[in-house]
């Protein structure tokens, strides 16, 4: 689901969707034989890339033309899909392509390239590294959906704890209002920005580069488009590592709605623990349980009277979204601790405090990237449309597991409202494909543990390093022995003899 580096984080990373089952679009292939489509038009494969220099100056870009929709191909105007590459450092010792994906989905892969590069030198010199902004997003067509107000208002005016017979309608209002903007705003592009249809993208942008096989490196969402692509294309990859796992042998719905539940453990098994342990630093409590009740006075106070800080209101969902985004990496934790503090005395901060804090808090989740994750999300497969069981199981999520429960009428609201999917459903088993190389840590809040084990129980020859502790993101996380698998692996081919572990970073 991410999820979601990261605009607006705090939401954007952590959401994720959820789904059920999915019919067939017309023409398209049964969900035995994926990625059968009609043969591709002339136009889309011999085009040649462009590639010129990126606005950044660290990579190579180029614009490449798909279809809008590759089950028809001829209909409807084509797509444009930004694509960028770091070249092998020393292309006598090039080893292949290295393709990787953003999470989100709404975020970025453009730049990515340069960041893997910076980070492995091995790798950069083994490899073209290349990346892509995923159709709907960033420098390729986008989808549109509610200007930033809207989105604010959707995410932020309301504590969505509040339950309300006022309050769940004003949030189920909202999110029908929000699906209502992006039919119109949308151009038609809704039933095509999907995980299916990107994959299609990624295997014609692998002709285009003019090889055989590709290998693969994707974090979060992006797990869900490698198992896709490697499932629908199993001849165009050659070894594949996914790095905090969406459970893509199952459907968004159950996994999201595991999401509320793994964000609190995480708060209450690490994070409170730590800011227990810091008390002298931070003085927000000397136990775990005094530092929740800590939190849970701050937010009650924000609940009365939202605060306002250089023109921007911050409302208890504000608080919750701040936090949610901090427990995605241990290296946050000290900026949340830090930013109770000023949200507890906010006359206390200087100005540029004030004003870094309020343009931290301005918008929750960026309209662009609400834009892309939910019409993937929503679209990728049709969702349960019963808003009166969602606003009953929503209830349950707030009581039981509220730091993250709470938002999950108004993510449900949406998809439940969305307009019925005709993505075709695709069964990743790991048939046929080499052995996938799989990272996932055992408190991480938005890709949670037991996701990622029924994913890998469910993908036939994969290896699973466990790693200890909760970061979402394990490799580039200077981590050296989850960087020594990886490496091992896409340098030489090198796995693990079966599943295996890994000790949490050290800070």
């Amino acid at each position: 689901m991410h999820v979601f580096k990261k605009p607006a984080r705090w939401l954007a990373a952590a959401a994720c969707g959820m789904l059920a089952a999915a019919a067939l679009p017309t023409g398209a292939a049964n969900a035995a034989a994926p990625g059968a489509t009609p043969p591709v038009p002339g136009r889309y494969r011999h085009q040649v890339l462009d590639w010129r220099t990126c606005a950044d100056g660290a990579l190579e870009c180029a614009s490449m033309s798909v279809p809008r929709d590759w089950y028809h191909p001829d209909a409807g105007p084509s797509l444009s899909i930004e694509v960028s590459r770091r070249r092998a450092a020393d292309p006598a010792k090039r080893r292949g392509v290295l393709m990787t994906a953003a999470g989100g989905p709404g975020a970025s892969g453009l730049p990515r390239p340069a960041r893997l590069a910076a980070y492995s030198p091995k790798l950069a010199q083994a490899y073209d590294i290349v990346g892509f902004d995923q159709r709907g997003v960033g420098a390729s067509t986008r989808v549109v959906c509610s200007d930033q107000s809207k989105v604010d208002a959707l995410f932020a005016s309301a504590d969505l704890r509040d339950r309300s017979t006022a309050a769940v309608r004003q949030t189920v209002e909202r999110a029908r209002d929000f699906v209502r903007d992006c039919r119109t705003a949308s151009g038609g592009l809704l039933p095509y920005i999907t995980t299916d249809q990107a994959v299609h993208d990624m295997d014609l942008y692998r002709q285009l580069l003019g090889v055989e096989k590709v290998s693969y490196y994707g974090p979060s969402y992006a797990t869900f488009l490698g198992a896709f692509y490697a499932t629908e294309f199993p001849r165009s990859v050659e070894r594949v590592v996914l790095d905090s796992n969406i459970d893509f042998t199952g459907d968004w719905q159950s996994f999201l709605t595991g999401q509320p539940m793994s964000f609190q453990r995480r708060f209450e098994q690490d994070f409170l623990p730590w800011l227990a342990k810091n008390d002298a630093t931070y003085h927000r409590g000397r136990t775990p349980e005094e530092a929740r009740a800590g939190y849970e006075r701050l937010r009650a106070a924000l609940h009365e009277q939202p605060l306002d800080v250089e023109g921007t209101v911050i409302t208890p969902n504000h608080l919750d979204a701040a936090t949610t985004d901090a427990l995605y990496n241990t290296d946050r934790f000290a900026a949340l601790a830090s930013l109770l503090g000023f949200l507890e005395h906010p006359d206390r901060a200087p100005a540029e405090t004030r004003k870094a804090v309020a343009q931290q808090f301005a918008h929750p989740m960026r309209a662009d990237f609400a834009a892309d994750f939910f019409t993937v999300t929503c679209g990728d497969t049709p969702w349960n449309r019963d808003i009166g069981s969602w606003v009953k199981q929503s209830a349950e999520a707030t009581r039981s597991y509220p730091l993250a429960g709470a938002r999950e009428l108004t993510f449900a609201s949406i998809c439940a409202s969305w307009p019925r999917s005709k993505a075709p459903r695709i069964e990743v088993t790991g048939e046929g494909l080499p052995p996938v190389l799989m990272l996932n840590s055992k408190n991480d809040p938005a890709t949670y543990y037991e996701a990622a084990v029924r994913a890998h129980r469910g993908l036939a020859g994969s290896r699973l390093v466990t790693v200890e502790g909760g970061d979402h993101g394990q490799f580039q996380n200077h981590n050296a022995c989850v960087d020594a698998h990886v490496e091992a692996y896409l340098l030489d081919g090198a796995l693990p003899a079966g599943d295996t572990t890994c000790p949490a970073p050290q800070p």
